[in-house]
């Protein structure tokens, strides 16, 4: 490949609804990777609803400009030329912790996710909304042989993520949890926990999603502001709603653990101590994760055949994914795929 060489990409013009069309596609060179970074060739890359915050401005603009997606599957096109133990044609992953400093106190103690100085993909550096990304080669993942590219994009966020804010939620062996929302996080979240052996509940708006649940295994499925039909030991929170989070703790059995999974959450209403808060219930917020999270999870996800509902769209499609997703038009997750196709 020369330096000359050009690609595809999304880039977010103007922070906005989606609706208005704040992704633009451009032509640009390929990226030329730093020392310790490899350029990957991007297969697919799963639509996250960070990325949708990204577009739309809930999160601050990092970057001016920037090619969303975290959730990339690809193989290994160059690597700069510090880079050990990879070789061309490898599959990786690349997800939303791109850098850390690796010499803070937080990193220092295994806590990286909270490094001051953590960089995350498609928003700090671009992402995956393109032909080609880099990665640091200390944070690619290397991925398991079984499923395809497909499959897989959606594991390097959305499961990661869940799988943390399930150990946030610290369930007890043979608890009862809840999960508010059932998008592509939670029901990689739901295959996890009754693989541990949890009773699930899904409260959700969307009865697509509440089919899906009920046909993974979840004992129950009913709306979002429903009182499941029993108490809860921990319940997690992936849709982005902060007038869920008094229903949620309501829900919860004496010295239940509610774990708050989204990077964005709308306001959250006064809460009352005496209905929500008392009996030792808790609340805990999720950011990010470590590379051990991932890698522990994409272990279980290989062992316990943790599979992704999956609904592809070309790569030239991401606005029409994005819209979909902010309209709930499909249960699981959306993944963009870059068939050989034309962009444009």
């Amino acid at each position: 490949m020369t330096d000359t060489a050009t690609m595809f990409a999304w880039e977010v013009a103007e922070p906005g609804p989606v609706e208005s069309g704040p992704l633009q596609l451009v032509e640009k060179p390929v990226p030329v990777p730093e020392p310790d970074e490899l350029l990957v060739r991007v297969s697919t890359c799963g639509v996250c609803r960070t990325d949708l915050h990204v577009g739309e401005g809930d999160l601050p603009v990092r970057r001016a400009r920037v090619t969303p997606g975290h959730e990339v599957v690809g193989r290994v096109a160059g690597m700069g030329a510090e880079v050990t133990g990879h070789s061309l044609g490898d599959r990786v992953g690349v997800a939303w912790l791109r850098r850390t400093d690796g010499t803070c106190a937080y990193c220092l103690r295994g806590a990286e996710n909270l490094c001051p100085d953590s960089r995350y993909t498609g928003w700090d550096t671009d992402g995956g909304y393109a032909q080609y990304t880099t990665v640091p080669a200390a944070f690619a993942h290397r991925l398991p042989d079984g499923p395809d590219d497909i499959a897989l994009a959606p594991l390097l966020c959305a499961g990661i993520i869940g799988h943390r804010a399930l150990l946030r939620a610290a369930l007890p062996p043979g608890g009862r949890l809840g999960l508010y929302g059932f998008g592509g996080s939670a029901h990689l979240c739901a295959q996890v926990a009754l693989a541990m052996g949890a009773t699930v509940h899904v409260l959700t708006r969307d009865p697509a999603a509440r089919r899906l649940a009920l046909d993974l295994g979840a004992t129950s499925a009913a709306g979002a502001y429903d009182a499941p039909p029993e108490p809860l030991d921990g319940a997690i929170l992936f849709a982005p709603v902060g007038d869920l989070v008094p229903v949620a703790l309501r829900a919860l059995d004496r010295g239940g653990i509610l774990s708050i999974a989204g990077i964005h959450l709308s306001d959250v209403p006064p809460l009352s101590y005496e209905r929500e808060l008392f009996y030792e219930k808790e609340i805990r917020s999720v950011t990010s994760n470590t590379r051990a999270d991932a890698r522990d999870f994409l272990a279980l996800a290989e062992r316990h055949r943790v599979r992704a509902t999956v609904h592809p769209y070309p790569m030239s499609q991401a606005p029409e994914a994005l819209k979909d997703l902010k309209a709930g038009r499909f249960d699981g997750a959306a993944v963009l795929v870059d068939d050989g196709g034309p962009w444009r």
